[in-house]
Parts: C-alpha cells; sequence; structure tokens
C-alpha cells in the first residue's frame, strides 16, 4: 500500500460545506443553520472552516461575521476572487484567511476572462499583496488547476509563493482528475514549492474522495470537504469518506471523531434539502443493513466476517432485515429479539410469507407483520391438531 510522504504525517481538513456546498444548485442556509453547522463540525475536530463569499453582498457578510463572532475553536477562511472589489468585500471581516481564486487553465484565462497567461500572473502578485496589507493570510485558489499547462502552474504556484501567499488551493474545477495523475502531480508541486497545498477535489467522475487520498499521499497538507459531498455539480470529496479512509486507510492521525457524525449528516440534508442515497458510502440509511443469508449468518458468528467499517465508529450499528434472500438463521435470530422462539421448520414456513410479502409490496416487512405472520402460524397449527 502506498503509504503518505514522509514530510505529512498528518493532514487538515479544510470542510467547505458552507461556502461550495452552499453552492450546490438551489441551496441555501439561514444563518442560524450556519451556525449549528459550524458548531458540529467544530465539535467533531474539523480544523478549519470556509464559510462564504463575501462579494454576496451584506446579508453574506453578516451571516459570516456571525459565525466570527462564535468564537469557535477553528481557523476561518472565506473565498474571494481575485478582484479588488471583491477583497474590499472582505476588509471588516475578521477571518484568519482569504482564499483568492482565479483561473489558471488557458481555457478560463482566454475564455472566461479573456485575458492572458502574464496578467494571471501580475494580478497574483497584487491582490496577495493588497490582502496581507489587509491583515489577511492568504491562499491562492488555482480555478481549473487540473486543466491547467503544468509548467504554468509552476509559475502560479511560484509567484504565489514570492509574493507572501501561505496557501496554494489546487482546484480540480469540472471534476476530470483521476488518482495517478493526482498523485504525480501534487508531487510535482511538492517538489518544487513550499507552500502549503491544498486539494479541492469535485465529483463529476465519482473520484472526488480518492483524488484527495492521491493528494494526500501526494504530500499535500490540506484537503477541502463537505459534508455529504453536497457542492457544484456531482458535489465535492465527501468529509465522512475522506476521514474515514485517511484513518483506516492510511493512518492519519487527525484527532476526528465521527461518533455523532449521523446528527451532522441528517442537520446538512434537511438544510439543504439534499438527502443521501439509501445506499450512500458511510452515511445512507442502508449501508449497515443485511439480508442476504450467507451475510447474516457469518454476521451472527462474527461481525467482522462482512464488516469493512465498523458502524460503532459513526455511532451506528448493523441492522438485519426479512427479505427474499434471508436464511432461515435470520429468521430465528429476527424473532428471538422479539422474544419469540421458532423452530428451523417454522423460520423456513415464516420466511415463505416474507418472501411472498416483498414479492407483492416491495417493502421489508416490520416487527408488526412478523408477529401477524407467527401468530398465523400458530393458528394454523392448533388448526391441523384439533381437526
Amino acid at each position: 500500500m502506498i503509504q503518505p510522504a514522509d514530510i505529512v504525517k498528518s493532514i487538515v481538513i479544510d470542510d467547505t460545506t458552507l461556502r461550495d456546498g452552499e453552492q450546490s444548485a438551489g441551496v441555501s442556509f439561514s444563518v442560524t443553520e450556519k451556525q449549528q453547522i459550524a458548531t458540529q463540525l467544530v465539535a467533531m475536530g474539523i480544523p478549519e472552516l470556509e464559510i462564504g463569499i463575501p462579494s454576496m453582498g451584506a446579508e453574506e457578510r453578516e451571516s459570516i461575521q456571525a459565525i466570527v463572532d462564535m468564537g469557535l475553536e477553528a481557523r476561518l477562511l472565506v473565498w474571494s476572487r481575485m478582484h479588488a472589489q471583491d477583497l474590499l468585500a472582505c476588509r471588516k471581516l475578521k477571518v484568519d484567511l482569504v482564499d483568492l481564486s482565479i483561473p489558471i487553465s488557458d481555457q478560463q484565462i482566454s475564455n472566461k476572462l479573456n485575458k492572458s497567461r502574464s496578467w494571471v500572473l501580475a494580478s497574483i502578485e497584487r491582490h496577495v499583496n493588497a490582502a496581507l496589507d489587509m491583515g489577511f493570510n492568504v491562499c491562492v485558489g488555482g480555478e481549473d488547476s487540473s486543466r491547467a499547462d503544468q509548467d504554468f502552474l509552476l509559475q502560479v504556484v511560484e509567484t504565489a509563493q514570492r509574493a507572501g501567499a501561505e496557501r496554494f488551493r489546487f482546484a480540480d474545477t469540472v471534476g476530470i482528475m483521476e488518482p495517478f495523475t493526482t498523485l504525480t502531480q501534487v508531487q510535482r508541486i511538492c517538489r518544487n514549492s513550499d507552500l502549503d497545498i491544498e486539494m479541492h477535489a469535485h465529483d463529476d467522475l465519482g473520484l472526488a474522495t480518492a483524488n484527495s487520498f492521491a493528494a494526500a499521499l501526494g504530500g499535500a497538507t490540506h484537503i477541502n470537504t463537505t459534508v455529504n459531498g453536497l457542492g457544484e455539480r456531482a458535489g465535492n470529496a465527501a468529509l465522512e469518506e475522506v476521514v474515514l479512509g485517511l484513518v483506516q486507510l492510511y493512518g492519519y492521525e487527525l484527532n476526528i471523531s465521527l461518533e455523532h457524525y449521523a446528527s451532522l449528516s441528517q442537520l446538512v440534508s434537511k438544510a439543504s434539502g439534499r438527502y443521501p442515497g439509501w445506499q450512500k458510502s458511510i452515511v445512507g440509511e442502508g449501508v449497515f443493513t443485511h439480508e442476504a443469508g450467507i451475510h447474516v449468518d457469518g454476521l451472527l458468528k462474527d461481525v467482522r466476517n462482512y464488516q469493512g467499517v465498523d458502524p460503532k465508529i459513526l455511532g451506528r450499528e448493523h441492522k438485519l432485515i426479512l427479505g427474499k434472500h434471508s436464511g432461515s438463521q435470520a429468521v430465528v435470530h429476527a424473532y428471538a429479539k422479539m422474544g419469540l422462539a421458532v423452530s428451523r421448520q417454522q423460520a423456513a414456513d415464516i420466511l415463505e410469507q416474507v418472501r411472498q410479502h416483498v414479492a407483492a409490496t416491495k417493502h421489508v416487512p416490520d416487527e408488526f407483520l412478523l408477529k401477524s405472520f407467527y401468530e398465523q402460524l400458530a393458528i394454523t397449527k392448533a388448526a391441523v391438531v384439533y381437526g
């Protein structure tokens, strides 16, 4: 297994649920919801939060300041275009760092900005200095880094470092990266710069988490995440996947607790109106639910037989349900939990009723219905005995 770069023994999670997460189409958090989300993120140990876009207007700035005024034990960031007016909008906000973002791919430099590479480099030097003069620490955000000319990318990073920035954000803005290229590109940046490097991955190809891992292994010092993977288009790297994966797969020490993550996931789901799918990794309602007979039998003998992620880490537990693919052992177990003893033959008879019910309704039977199956079985047995 690839191990983290020697220079990086830990990594900083910079969660952007309150900025890029809220940029998901149709999503709008209230100030109270933002404060609640920020509070839970910090309580679980997230050390950095990107909390808004000051240039959006007075209401956005008020919500940012409301979070600042909470005195949370986390570093707070805001996002800004590399533009004088945008930077002025940040001026009175007592945040720790501003991310000054500018396109660095020829595609966007030419067709979005109608500018040149030299203009981009000059803008970085000018605006980083202006932000420093305002008292901010600075991250230079390389929008569309994944499509940038790689030599020019290094020029951008060099210019940012020379101007006084402390961090460079490698943004896979349109979600086209894959882990092998991400690894080599981040390694190349790290070899040629002393800046902190942050990975900002989008999930258009379903690879945001994998690309975040690759960036970490390549030497990145910071990873952007969002709760439930919320964000533009297909979303960002999911906080729960990145944190659990870095710890479980690569041995990072993040000091982040996921014990109450279900509460945070539900809060963000409700506030955004975007609910994870039933089988969404880590947070989906069904990811610790088991039906197939061979799996249930194995779990009952030793949970490690079919457990890749321990649900206790997330304050959850395995759930066994009865359905089409269940076996008799699962039936016996289910009824034992209800305080009812059934024989193997009774279990087989009940299982037939379960399968008929699922086929007809597309739903698994609840406890009330399971008890009715048991009662029907008893009635049938009595009728046979007494004629």
